[in-house]
């Protein structure tokens, strides 16, 4: 079974031996996979669509998985009892959205080893929100697949309830992307760049006065991403 390049690179920072819980885990693909590759001895694979689920099923039958995954209709991550899994996935959501899953679940959340994360807007935001929590980031990817950028995560809960503190460079880009220089995260920058080079520009055509606070915005985050991609030049 062969997974795309965003669910492998999920798979990648799963850890070997533990049991997965698959948060909106649509046609099951990445608990399927874990177990025939012997990385994982099970998972609860749920999602709050009762078709997503039962194409989830149809893969586990397919690949005699029945007893080895297990399916649940749940609501984020109501259906789940406290200590039933190790690694909690949640990917391919908006930020907000998996913020409230968090928030919602958080009796259950203590009884995770590790937390994997693929949120797919206000990420920054998403940052702020787990360093709150009490979940240090650990480890950072971003992948570019077919023309779209997936940034994921994987967090443990904070030793010693410290609170990490990220500078706005790091909320916005990843601490660890940046410290690594990540190519993928340079391409992101250079593109994020023109868009707001592009909206620049045509705000500056708007009518005089009316598009002021929308222009010292963009032109903070253009400043913001310039002073990450000098980062760069120095390695």
């Amino acid at each position: 079974m062969q997974l795309s390049l965003r669910l492998s690179a999920i798979a990648e920072m799963v850890t070997e031996g533990s049991r997965l819980v698959d948060v909106g885990c649509d046609h099951g693909y990445l608990p399927v996979y874990l177990v025939l590759n012997h990385k994982i001895p099970g998972a609860i694979a749920m999602d709050v669509r009762k078709g997503p689920l039962s194409r989830a099923k149809e893969h586990l039958e397919e690949y005699g998985l029945g007893k080895y995954i297990e399916t649940r209709l749940s609501d984020g991550l109501h259906a789940l009892k406290p200590g039933e899994g190790d690694t909690l996935v949640i990917a391919g959501m908006g930020g907000p959205l998996m913020e409230k899953i968090l928030t919602e679940g958080e009796a259950v959340l203590d009884g995770f080893q590790e937390l994997i994360l693929q949120p797919q807007s206000d990420i920054p935001h998403f940052r702020h929100f787990l360093s709150e929590k009490g979940w240090t980031i650990t480890e950072e990817k971003i992948i570019l697949e077919d023309g779209k950028f997936y940034p994921m995560m994987k967090a443990v809960r904070n030793p010693g309830k410290e609170v990490p503190v990220y500078s706005k460079m790091e909320e916005w880009f990843g601490k660890l992307l940046l410290k690594e220089r990540n190519p993928v995260l340079k391409q992101y920058l250079e593109r994020e760049l023109g868009i707001r080079r592009e909206i620049l520009k045509k705000l500056a055509e708007a009518p005089a006065g009316s598009a002021l606070e929308r222009m010292k915005e963009i032109e903070e985050e253009k400043q913001l991403i310039l002073a990450a991609l000098k980062l760069y030049e120095s390695s």
